[in-house]
């Protein structure tokens, strides 16, 4: 005989249900807000995802302490003074006392030696500038019955209105401090009394782009022969056109280029199938493909692994936040390791970061909890923590994609400013000039003398001058 349910009993599931409902729709709550707090801080999300979020929590504020340090020099810090000019460079004004300051009396002179204020100015606008002409004058032929003129060299008829230094100049105000046109023409016109058109700007601009060519081309020619190279790659505007600006540092020069694709295309076109040499880059699944498609040997960065670990720090799970503490620490002693080389030698320095890999390995792969997300990180790194390890056993190779993300950095202020290109034109004279102020930093070489130099020769139709020495 079936037992009737008392009323009691009834409220007592009814409540258990309730209370599983809860259950569930915490747990998914928690789900959606850490997908939420996403950010660049603790994952590999770009900064500019970040903007026009409300749930970003504020910076802390630094601590207050007696002992911080100040802004500025710091104390038994050596002082930097910039060197002085030669004083054959110099046109000096000799002063002298005629008398004592003091006491009105006679002076003779010292043998110290005499103070000094060197000062830089810049001449007058009309004795900085040269305006010069060719004259052809015409000629009568008795016999042809024609009038004749003398040609113009090559280098004038090539070079028309604006000299290769004014060329330059223009070419380095747009490239290097990114100008608009309207901008230069106003330079030129209230420092040089210069009206030149903006349509007459732009042509510079191409003449400049066109004797870059070559060097550009050089670079591109040997980035599938060098043995490391940094990649990394940001959006890019041209026009109504979304392309993606690639970057490739190598170790002697920084070479940036534009295209409509972000994946792995462009890596095959570029570098080849056979590429034999180390890649550093993100984890970003163009890298990933190209990785499996060649066999390419490649250095994650662990930075953003890092960001990845500080996501789960800050996870609202504490079987994600405990895992990723431990994580966390291992990677800090990995991190003070390589900070502290020089304290080492290079035998111990050797054994310390493979120690300090050895258990970042342990950490990761074999202590994870029963969670999604932990393990969906240790997952990633059991199947690619050789390629994010592969500094330890490589000398010269980066944990990290810095050098990268340093060079593209330009590119991204640049977008900013200039609100990128508008057609193809556009998109090779910014890779080249790109290019050329990126290789030029890396060698210390003076940008404006590389892009007068250039047009120079290109107005002389002679060979144009490389980024970089014959690898001969």
């Amino acid at each position: 005989m079936a037992t009737a349910m008392t009323p009691a009993c009834a409220g007592c599931d009814a409540l258990m249900r309730l209370v599983e409902e809860l259950r569930t729709e915490i747990a998914t709550l928690k789900a959606r807000i850490a997908v939420l707090e996403k950010d660049s801080a603790n994952s590999s999300k770009p900064p500019s995802s970040d903007f026009g979020k409300k749930n970003l929590k504020p910076k802390p504020k630094p601590k207050k302490d007696s002992d911080s340090r100040k802004r500025g020099a710091q104390p038994g810090h050596d002082p930097q003074f910039r060197d002085p000019f030669d004083d054959a460079d110099v046109q000096y004004t000799e002063i002298v006392c005629a008398e004592c300051p003091d006491c009105h009396g006679p002076v003779t002179p010292s043998k110290k030696p005499p103070k000094v204020i060197q000062q830089i100015d810049l001449l007058l606008p009309s004795e900085m500038i040269a305006i010069t002409g060719v004259r052809s004058h015409p000629v009568w032929c008795r016999k042809c019955k024609q009038v004749h003129y003398a040609s113009f060299d090559r280098a004038t008829t090539r070079a028309g209105l604006a000299g290769p230094r004014l060329t330059a100049l223009v070419g380095y105000l747009k490239g290097a401090c990114h100008c608009s046109y309207t901008t230069i023409k106003r330079f030129l016109r209230d420092l040089f009394g210069i009206k030149i058109s903006r349509g007459y700007l732009n042509k510079l601009v191409a003449k400049i782009s066109g004797s870059m060519a070559s060097a550009y081309d050089d670079l591109a020619t040997r980035l599938p022969n060098e043995d490391i190279l940094n990649i990394d790659e940001t959006g890019h505007k041209d026009y109504k056109t979304r392309l993606w600006t690639w970057c490739f540092r190598a170790s002697l020069f920084t070479l940036f280029k534009i295209d409509p694709s972000r994946g792995s295309d462009v890596l095959l076109k570029t570098l080849g199938d056979d590429f034999d040499g180390l890649i550093g880059c993100d984890y970003f699944s163009a890298y990933r493909k190209y990785m499996k498609d060649t066999g390419v040997l490649v250095q994650f960065c662990l930075a953003h692994f890092l960001r990845d670990v500080r996501f789960l720090v800050e996870h609202p799970d504490s079987k994600n936040r405990a895992y990723g503490q431990r994580v966390l620490e291992c990677l800090r002693t990995l991190f003070t390791v390589i900070r502290n080389r020089d304290d080492y030698t290079k035998k111990h320095f050797a054994i310390a970061l493979q120690n300090a890999g050895d258990e970042l390995w342990a950490e990761v792969v074999y202590r994870v909890p029963n969670v999604k997300e932990a393990k969906n990180l240790a997952k990633r790194f059991h199947k690619h923590g050789e390629s994010y390890l592969r500094f330890i056993t490589t000398p010269g190779l980066e944990p990290t994609n810095n050098l990268a993300e340093q060079a593209i950095r330009f590119v991204v202020i640049d977008r900013k400013i200039t609100q990128g290109s508008r057609g193809e034109m556009g998109q090779r004279w910014l890779e080249r000039i790109w290019t050329a102020i990126a290789t030029c930093a890396q060698s210390g070489r003076s940008v404006f003398t590389f892009l007068h130099e250039s047009i120079a020769a290109f107005f002389q139709d002679a060979p144009t001058p490389k980024l970089l020495p014959d690898s001969t």
